[in-house]
C-alpha cells in the first residue's frame, strides 16, 4: 500500500478532535488554498507529512 499526499488518513496533520468527535486537518489554509482543496483542484497537499504512528502514540502519553 502506497503512502501519497493526497491522502489524509496517513497524514501527521490529521488529528482525532474530540471536540467533535471526528478527525479534522490541522494546517490553517488561507483562502486560495482552502477554494483550490475545496473544488479538487489539487493533486497533492503541500502540507503532507507522513503520520508515524508510534510517534503519536509515545506524544500522547
Amino acid at each position: 500500500m502506497g503512502y501519497s499526499s493526497n491522502n489524509c488518513e496517513y497524514c501527521a496533520n490529521y488529528v482525532y478532535d474530540e471536540e467533535c468527535d471526528c478527525y479534522v486537518c490541522v494546517v490553517n489554509l488561507d483562502i486560495d488554498e482552502m477554494e483550490q482543496f475545496l473544488s479538487g483542484n489539487t493533486k497533492s497537499c503541500a502540507y503532507f507529512s507522513y503520520g508515524d504512528e508510534y510517534a503519536v502514540v509515545k506524544k500522547q502519553m
